[in-house]
């Protein structure tokens, strides 16, 4: 596997950021671990982090590049400050830069594979927020989206938080329930059109504060008639449960071995 920290300047954000990047490499001589690539541009997993962290904590808290190393595939963990992923009301246009700006970038700056079903999103807490946001407003992007301890009833949220300043900020004065910050409703629009959303996972530890807005989550996609892979056991909001479960959400991911005459 090739580790890069890649710094560069994002003309929608008007500021110098930075993505970690996991590029797949094919190696048989390296003691304790064997690489995989495919013949052709790798498929990709946008990995996103949550509230307090930043584009190096998955690979400093779990081990993503070896759990990746056998699977021919690469990884982008962008960095987004404390946005929810979305163009705050108060901020920057964060939710521009990660839907428009980052797929791009990656294709200039890196050999991987553009194809709906070779692309995916997961992401923990805000991040599982931003994937599940990301993947039903872009559906035409992903082939799978997955939710770790996600933020994913965010009005819910937003009432129980003492943070008064954090959600004006980025969402405003506006009611979040039943608004373009809902993932709740956007299940149902998604459900009432019959979108054809990318499949979904989402999971979270029943010692975790964020349950029951995951419960109710799970409850929605059913009404709604979205299909959606569940799964809850022990765990709390923290990276011993995050360093397990990407392990399940990359065995889940549907990965396709490459043709390289469909390049």
């Amino acid at each position: 596997m090739a580790l890069i920290r890649c710094d560069f300047f994002s003309e929608v954000l008007g500021l110098s950021t930075s993505m970690t990047v996991i590029l797949p490499q094919a190696t048989r001589a390296q003691i304790g671990m064997t690489g995989a690539a495919p013949a052709g541009p790798p498929p990709v997993l946008y990995l996103l982090h949550g509230l307090t962290d930043d584009a190096t904590i998955w690979t400093r808290r779990t081990s993503i590049e070896r759990y990746v190393a056998d699977r021919g595939l690469a990884v982008v963990m962008p960095q987004v400050d404390r946005s929810f992923y979305v163009d705050e009301r108060y901020g920057n246009r964060y939710g521009s830069f990660l839907t428009e700006e980052l797929p791009e970038l990656v294709g200039r700056f890196f050999r991987v594979s553009s194809r709906r079903e070779d692309t995916f999103v997961a992401g923990l807490s805000m991040g599982g927020y931003g994937a599940m946001r990301w993947a039903m407003t872009r559906p035409t992007r992903f082939a799978a989206a997955a939710s770790l301890s996600g933020v994913l009833d965010l009005a819910a949220q937003q009432a129980e938080d003492h943070r008064d300043d954090l959600y004006p900020r980025i969402f405003g004065d506006e009611p979040i329930a039943g608004g373009e910050f809902d993932l709740l409703a956007l299940l149902h629009r998604a459900g009432a059109h019959d979108v054809h959303l990318p499949d979904l996972y989402v999971c979270c530890g029943t010692d975790d504060a964020l349950l029951a807005g995951n419960e109710r989550f799970r409850d929605e996609a059913a009404r709604a008639g979205v299909p959606l892979t569940y799964d809850t056991g022990a765990g709390a909001h923290d990276w011993a449960y995050w360093d397990a479960k990407i392990r399940d959400v990359l065995a889940w991911l549907p990965v396709r071995a490459h043709d390289p005459t469909n390049e």
